[in-house]
This record gives structure tokens, C-alpha cells and sequence, in this order.
């Protein structure tokens, strides 16, 4: 995908953001207009400065033309989708432009371009003239927020408790120092002695990990001159009544599919709160092979998920 683009803009928080795509501004068009290519005057050809400001303005005028186009076409009329199309098209340079800020986070970037043209589309879906404010202004928070939404539903794809996440930390950690120290793998009992933690504690440590697909939340980016932002910075926030009904709903065909056991497991589990101690008396199996069922049928639920997905 071309991303170059015209001279830039600001929106109301101050970010410069590419001017939106025109016929002067797009490559092979030859003319004063294509005086700049990724901010950076081509040699030879004098800087347009003082056209910057008229040409903007331009560009403005014609996505205000074609919103009313939009917005004043019936449902079904080609104009509307000649408008919708065109809108997206001319904005593709801020798509581009808001997905670089988030590379090098774990996703590639032409995914993070498709997700943030969602965005755009639905920006220009939802846009009012009447709001008094520029479009681009109004769809920045709405691509940044798909992206955001993105990166969040890649990130633990079956939800665990705060408390298991920085168990897992601490796991991972103590794992990787004591397998250097001893030149193996720790147990459980070795890891429940160096963290001061009990067995069980432990083994639920291990379990929640099968749900977690591995994201450095400390990782930055500074591409572009942007300033580095953490991986942790671009998560959204959680709404759980949403999150639960989705995550319910994709379950229940899985959770169907399961054996007869390994289904009893994940109820005593997950909906009566007990322990895997207790689980394993109740089904009259060891802790461990508790353990390993637990793992299994988790990680095969989270399988199905990222599938979906």
C-alpha cells in the first residue's frame, strides 16, 4: 500500500496527521503539488509552503462535499457508495500514519493497517457534518481505539485473575533463575520453596500460563521520531459485561465438544471455585493428572478462540 502523502495537519490534541490523499498530492502526478514526498522537499523543485495552507483547505472542501454526498444519497444509490469509497481512499494516509505508531509491538504491520481502515470506515460511517469538526479530528480516536481493541484481544485469549497474571511473572522468572543455578528444570515443590508459596499456588500459576499468548507489555517503538510507548500504553480498557457475553458464547460449542471428564473438571473448576486438591478427590484422580487435564483442555479452548478470532 502507498503511503505517500501530502503536507500535514494537526488535529485538536496537536498531533500532526497526513493531509488527506488527493489527485495533486498522489505519486505520478506531475506538478508544484508533489513538492513534498514524506514531508521531505524533492531536490530540484522549489518549497510550495505558502500553497500548503490553500491546499489543505482544499482537501477539506472536498470531504465536506463528498460527506454531504454521502449523507444526502438513499440507501442503495451509487453516489452513496461512490462517496463512501472515495472518503475512505482520500484518509488512507492517516490510517497508514496511525498504524506506524504501533509497529513492532507483536503484529504485523499490514494487519495493523486493515484494522485501523476499520476504524476509518466506520468514522465515515458515523461521521455528522453538523458536528463541527474536521473528520480527521473525529476519526483519529476511533482508528487509535480499533487499534487499541486489537492488541487487547490478542493479548490473554481465556481471562485469568490479576493475581494469576503476576503469578505467571514470577513463575517465569523464578523458572529461568533457578534453571540456571541448578542446570535443569525446577519442580513444583523447588519453585513453591523459592517463592514461598504453596504447591497449590504453584499449579495454578502453571495452569493460568496456558491461557496467555506472550506480549512484552514493557516493549517500545520509537519508528518514525514518535516518542516510545509501551505496549501496556495501547490496551484498552476491559469492559467485562461485554467481554463475558462474547467469550460465553464462542465457549459453549467448545465446551460441548469436550469429553464427559474433562468437562466435569472445568465446571468444579472455574464455576464451583474449587481447588485442584479437591477437584482431584472429588474425581478420584492424582493433583497432577488434574494438572495436565487442566492444561490440555485449556489450551485447546484457547485454540479454538484465536481460531475464531
Amino acid at each position: 500500500m502507498n503511503t505517500s502523502a501530502g503536507p500535514s495537519e494537526r488535529t485538536d490534541t496537536g498531533e500532526d496527521i497526513p493531509a488527506a490523499r488527493t489527485p495533486e498530492s498522489s505519486p505520478g502526478v506531475a506538478g508544484d503539488a508533489a513538492v513534498l514526498v514524506e514531508g521531505v522537499p524533492v531536490e530540484g523543485v522549489p518549497d510550495a509552503a505558502p500553497e500548503r495552507s490553500s491546499r489543505l483547505a482544499v482537501d477539506r472542501e472536498r470531504t465536506r462535499e463528498l460527506f454531504h454526498q454521502l449523507q444526502g444519497a438513499a440507501e442503495g444509490d451509487l453516489r452513496r457508495q461512490d462517496a463512501r469509497d472515495a472518503l475512505v481512499e482520500q484518509h488512507l494516509p492517516l490510517v497508514e500514519h496511525l498504524a506506524r505508531r504501533f509497529r513492532n509491538r507483536g503484529e504485523p504491520y499490514d494487519d495493523l493497517v486493515q484494522v485501523a481502515t476499520i476504524g476509518l470506515i466506520k468514522s465515515v460511517d458515523r461521521f455528522d457534518l453538523e458536528r463541527g469538526v474536521e473528520f480527521s479530528t473525529y476519526a483519529t480516536p476511533t482508528i487509535v481505539g480499533e487499534i487499541k481493541r486489537h492488541f487487547r484481544d490478542k493479548g490473554w485469549a481465556v481471562r485469568v485473575p490479576r493475581r494469576l497474571q503476576e503469578l505467571r511473572l514470577a513463575l517465569a522468572s523464578a523458572t529461568s533463575e533457578l534453571s540456571q543455578k541448578n542446570g535443569k528444570s525446577p519442580t513444583v515443590a523447588e519453585l513453591a520453596a523459592y517463592l514461598k508459596l504453596s504447591e497449590e499456588d504453584i499449579l495454578e500459576g502453571l495452569e493460568s500460563a496456558n491461557a496467555y499468548s506472550t506480549l512484552s507489555l514493557d516493549a517500545g517503538d520509537s519508528g518514525n521520531g514518535d516518542e516510545p510507548m509501551p505496549v501496556s500504553e495501547t490496551l484498552g480498557v476491559d469492559d467485562e459485561g461485554i467481554e463475558g457475553v462474547e467469550y460465553r458464547e464462542s465457549l459453549k460449542p467448545m465446551l460441548e465438544r469436550l469429553p464427559p471428564r474433562e468437562k466435569r473438571i472445568l465446571m468444579l473448576r472455574f464455576f464451583k471455585n474449587m481447588t485442584q486438591s479437591e477437584i482431584a478427590a472429588e474425581i478420584g484422580i492424582s493433583q497432577m493428572h488434574v494438572s495436565r487435564l487442566l492444561a490440555r483442555t485449556l489450551a485447546q479452548l484457547r485454540e479454538g478462540l484465536l481460531v475464531e478470532e
